[in-house]
């Protein structure tokens, strides 16, 4: 069991370390900070650190550093985050504010992010799999294209068209399809949708002649297409850049650049995440072992109300946590609030 001196201690060592980048001693500790003990008295504090596993000492340097140990405890112990400035809440609301559609909200926040925090800003689009279908219309192009036209509750609106084998297509050819699969999904969910158009092509037997079967499905395809390119989990990344400046990191830089680059790794990992009593969800060093990212800590939040979308960033272990997780809690309900009034 920590004492209570002892952890004030290691937050101190914390801090300095992110700070200075340079090891940490008794000696700049009681310089630092108004402990009201002696230097002896710190160095002890800090051998049972040590001995805990908390800090450690860097080659020869007489200073301590923490460890993957160390981290957490101390961001778990936070009892103080550092609030925003009433300019950056400012900026974070207008520079949001000004987005177009999705895309560009889901760019701009981690743009924002990645500048606040100085590191690599990841967002998760919202969930859609509950979303339900509102309308679909098919569209004649030409004898042989139809444009499919599908429109989500969350007004989302996708358009795609399908070119078939063959030139058949009339009005009332079109109408007949469209009336069948309307019938089919209007009102379902996502997933649901995407299955009630794997019935239709499964039952085609059934209900359209044998000459035609290639043209609907080719059709069916489309609207699929649609479906599951909504359903389907995406991110944003920003701010790679960050991980490359000089000092800041020095685990495998490729290895951790390639693990970004890959979105299914960064996916698992953020559904993953808890979120503790703050709403911040922290995993740190060895704890991403498993996704390659042992030398990182990641800290994110939820953005959505009824959902498990999250914002957050990915760093080096000497990172500002209270700065840091003050700014992902800022921009996610920044977030949080223009998805809900454009929603």
């Amino acid at each position: 069991m920590v004492s209570e001196r002892s952890l004030a201690v290691l937050h101190a060592i914390v801090s300095d370390f992110v700070a200075s980048n340079e090891p940490v001693g008794s000696k700049s500790i009681v310089e630092r900070h108004s402990f009201g003990v002696s230097a002896a008295t710190i160095r002890n504090d800090m051998a049972l650190l040590e001995e805990d596993d908390l800090i450690a000492q860097t080659h020869t340097s007489s200073g301590r550093v923490p460890t993957d140990k160390g981290y957490r405890l101390y961001v778990d112990t936070l009892a103080r985050l550092r609030p925003l400035s009433s300019a950056q809440r400012t900026a974070i609301e207008r520079f949001l504010g000004e987005s177009s559609d999705l895309d560009d909200v889901m760019a701009r926040t981690v743009r924002l992010l990645s500048q606040l925090t100085n590191q690599v800003a990841v967002v998760q689009y919202p969930s859609l799999r509950g979303t339900a279908v509102r309308h679909i219309d098919l569209v004649t192009l030409g004898e042989n294209r139809v444009l499919s036209v599908l429109i989500l509750g969350n007004g989302v609106v996708e358009q795609q068209a399908a070119t078939l084998p063959a030139a058949r297509v009339t009005e009332a050819w079109v109408s007949g399809l469209r009336d069948r699969i309307a019938g089919a999904v209007i009102g379902l969910d996502i997933d649901s949708a995407d299955r009630a158009i794997a019935d239709l092509a499964e039952s085609l037997d059934s209900w359209a002649s044998a000459e035609d079967t290639s043209l609907i499905l080719s059709v069916l395809e489309v609207v699929t297409g649609q479906l599951r390119a909504n359903r389907s989990d995406r991110m944003a990344v920003a701010g790679a850049a960050n991980l490359t400046r000089p000092g800041e990191f020095t685990g495998s830089l490729p290895a951790v650049l390639a693990a970004i680059e890959e979105q299914v790794t960064l996916l698992k990992l953020f559904d993953e995440l808890v979120q503790d009593e703050r709403e911040i969800a922290a995993s740190i060093g060895r704890e991403n072992e498993a996704y390659g990212l042992s030398s990182t800590s990641i800290l994110a939040t939820n953005y959505e109300e009824q959902g498990s979308s999250r914002v957050g960033v990915i760093g080096p272990l000497r990172m500002d946590y209270a700065g840091n997780i003050s700014t992902v809690r800022a921009v996610a309900r920044y977030l949080s609030k223009l998805l809900g009034e454009t929603g």
